[in-house]
């Protein structure tokens, strides 16, 4: 199914951004601009011809890995997301270690010493976390630890100090999800019988929960993991705009406002391939994690 998804992706993103109001002739030399100027540079771009012919020739530049240059800088559209594929790598393999670091330990021992003080403080803590916005959090962790305290740059990618705000805002919601996860999934398996049987045996409850419970309450830790890696990967337009971080989103995001066509197309594929590995990904880890599914 991965050839149809991406076709579909891309002719939708084709369609949608031609059907955007405004022009990126207008964008590009400004309304002041002489009509003749106009019409040469949108004779250039190929942007005078049918959408049929336009949508045939994305196809065959696609089909020869040709992803088409920037309408702005006039760069190849892989040299412009490859620049930024990095920057957003970083951010989003900051915030998963975040988010494991946080989520799982805390849900494991909130699962341990259910119905205590300390299972229902990281169960208000974790709804708490899912529902702060990225939009609030971003700026108000800039406020206060970068304005206030000055511990830590406002904007912009540098050393690891300018890393820790912009994952600390991607990760904490994600920890949140990872928690309340993992500490479902443990209550379900710690119920089951082996569990029991291996207490019966003699077994001391750190070698109970860490080899036989843990292993298999990770199944829905890693859909929830591989969903949310995918979405950090190639969604983090919120938070690399407040933190002015040089990343996909970024770069997405100003590509829309610019009618870059070429570049926005290129994005979307970037973010629809991301998803389609990373599902794939976590499907063997199913295999991985769990014998049963392995064998099947």
């Amino acid at each position: 199914m991965t050839v149809p998804v991406l076709v579909g992706v891309a002719t939708f993103t084709f369609l949608l951004i031609h059907f955007v109001p405004g022009d990126p002739i207008d964008l590009m030399l400004g309304e002041s601009a002489s009509y003749e100027d106009k019409l040469q540079l949108r004779e250039e771009m190929g942007l005078n011809q049918p959408l049929l012919t336009q949508y045939k020739d994305y196809w065959t530049k696609l089909s020869q890995l040709d992803l088409g240059r920037s309408y702005l800088s006039r760069r190849p559209v892989f040299d412009e997301i490859n620049d930024r594929v990095g920057a957003t790598v970083e951010l989003a393999l900051a915030a998963i270690f975040i988010s494991l670091f946080v989520g799982v330990p805390l849900g494991i021992i909130a699962a341990v010493k259910q119905y205590t003080k300390f299972d229902h403080s990281i169960s208000v803590l974790g709804l708490l976390g899912m529902s702060l916005p990225g939009f609030w959090v971003g700026p108000m962790l800039i406020l206060i630890f970068s304005i206030k305290l000055g511990w830590f740059p406002v904007s912009e990618r540098g050393g690891l100090e300018s890393l820790i705000l912009p994952a600390v805002s991607l990760g904490l919601p994600l920890a949140a999800i990872m928690m309340r996860m993992t500490r479902a999934s443990m209550l379900d398996v710690i119920k089951e019988d082996y569990i029991r049987t291996a207490r019966s045996k003699g077994m001391g409850n750190f070698l109970v929960y860490s080899k036989h419970a843990l292993r298999n309450a990770l199944m829905p830790v890693i859909t929830i993991l591989g969903i949310q890696l995918g979405a950090l990967l190639t969604g983090t337009v919120i938070t690399e705009t407040i933190f002015d971080w040089p990343g996909i989103g970024t770069l997405f995001f100003s590509s829309i406002q610019q009618r870059n066509y070429p570049l926005v197309q290129g994005c979307v594929l970037l973010i629809s391939t991301t998803y389609v590995v990373v599902n794939l990904a976590t499907d063997v880890m199913y295999g991985v994690v769990n014998p049963k599914v392995r064998v099947q």
